[in-house]
């Protein structure tokens, strides 16, 4: 019987069918645009089951309300094939799972399937997904422990692991793990993003800028998601360090100028363009471009950290579809058929209503909105750096609403961790002045002007 790189076993197929696997398994782990190949070989309904499983997980992973509904010829062709592996069978009715949005079984399932089977990467790569969309960390480094145990010389799997640990906060293990991946893969791009996210919870920026312009060379390959990603945290450096020219540079050529289409790049826009617009960055009229792209989500409820995002950037650029989004996120709240619908309506309503607020200009509104979702965000998924937008939003409206104290305390509390921040300084500058503290006030400012010098 065939098998893939890794060893896993791959029933009635022959060389097309195992080289389409294996370009859509490599792919994956390397976010490179190679893993779309598999379509062209799905295109032939002879095809091996497997061939047919995995482009249905990639149309799942296109993650917009119509993917269910492009994933279930792909499944329904898989089920024509006979004598399929038991790991095999597992994998088809993971998407069957996936297309009905029985997400805690797709996690049941995958868990099961490494149990079995270590050495299934891609079973690995598709198990953190799912957890990470739920803020499942700690499940997320149970799994790439024990991967990782079974197959330490593995490509790939120290990053997962990496990322994992990072998201834990455990920052000197992970960049240790990262540093490990990047020695059996040294272009790993998830290993350098495993980096970029403990040097910018470190402050240590400078260093996470220089490595990123470094390997920038090297990500004209990867999909749309991760090279823009990886420009995303250079262009958090580059606001970091004062330099707005060059992030807002970063936006249109990179994060803002491949696949306008997909909800990544979509979100990673948005979250961008916000910290541009709230660190004082003339904006243009670039919210009213990502709104055109972004108006057909205005039912899009298919994950709560992606719809909130969207309902932001529509609100933002004044757009009506922001209240037919926000009706359906209240349902979504009040559905107690969603697996989701805990988090749904503890964290997700409150910040899409404080979102909404803040874009509307009101700020108090905002401020209480926003403060009652924050102890219940980790659920939301996303990264924390990438939940850290919300918390600058809040930040945002508390200035605006003259909680000058609370204000402060946030962001003296940030600086801990980017003690020199050109944007956070400028901020504590201002709100000194009101707390009429003048000597704190020429400090923060001191700050600023020795980062810029």
């Amino acid at each position: 019987m065939a098998s893939d790189q890794f060893g896993n076993d791959i029933s009635g197929a022959d060389g097309a069918d195992v080289q389409a696997v294996n370009a859509f398994v490599g792919g994956l782990l390397a976010y490179h645009v190679r893993a779309a190949d598999v379509l062209a070989r799905a295109a032939d309904p002879h095809s091996a089951a497997l061939v047919q499983i995995y482009a249905g997980y990639l149309q799942l992973l296109g993650e917009h309300v119509a993917a269910a509904d492009a994933a279930r010829p792909f499944l329904d062709r898989a089920r024509k094939h006979d004598a399929l592996t038991a790991r095999e069978d597992a994998l088809l009715k993971i998407l069957d799972d996936w297309i009905e949005a029985d997400i805690d079984a797709v996690i049941a399932g995958l868990t099961e399937i490494l149990e079995q089977h270590p050495r299934d990467l891609l079973a690995l790569k598709l198990l953190h997904y799912h957890l990470f969309n739920r803020g499942a960390f700690p499940e997320m480094l149970r799994a790439a422990e024990r991967v990782a145990e079974a197959a330490p010389e593995a490509p790939y799997v120290h990053g997962m692991r990496a990322f994992a640990l990072e998201q834990l906060h455990l920052l000197g293990e992970a960049e240790q793990a990262a540093w490990h991946a990047l020695e059996i893969i040294p272009d790993d791009p998830w290993a350098q993003h495993a980096l970029a996210h403990v040097w910018l919870t470190e402050g240590r920026i400078e260093e996470g800028a220089a490595a990123l312009e470094h390997w920038a060379s090297g990500w004209t390959e990867l999909n749309s998601f991760m090279v823009t990603h990886l420009w995303w945290h250079l262009a958090l450096f580059r606001l970091s360090q004062g330099r707005e020219r060059e992030a807002v540079k970063i936006y249109d050529e990179q994060v803002w100028a491949h696949d306008k289409s997909y909800s990544q790049d979509q979100v990673g826009a948005i979250s961008l363009l916000a910290r541009l617009d709230l660190a004082g960055v003339d904006i243009g009229d670039r919210w009213d471009d990502i709104a055109d792209h972004i108006a057909g989500r205005d039912s899009d409820t298919l994950q709560p950290f992606l719809t909130v995002q969207y309902l932001y950037g529509l609100a933002r650029a004044g757009r009506p579809q922001a209240d037919t989004l926000l009706t359906a996120i209240d349902r979504a709240a009040a559905d107690s058929r969603n697996q989701d619908h805990e988090i749904w309506d503890t964290a997700a309503r409150p910040l899409a209503h404080g979102l909404v607020a803040h874009a509307r200009g009101e700020f108090e509104q905002a401020a209480l909105s926003i403060s009652r979702a924050l102890p219940h965000l980790i659920g939301l998924g996303g990264s924390h750096a990438q939940r850290d937008l919300f918390d600058l939003i809040l930040l945002d409206a508390q200035i605006r609403s003259g909680r000058w104290l609370e204000a402060q305390q946030a962001l003296e509390l940030r600086r801990q961790h980017d003690p020199d921040g050109v944007p956070l300084n400028r901020a504590l500058g201002d709100i000194y002045e009101k707390l009429e503290l003048p000597d704190q006030a020429v400090e923060a400012r001191a700050r600023v002007a020795r980062r810029l010098a």
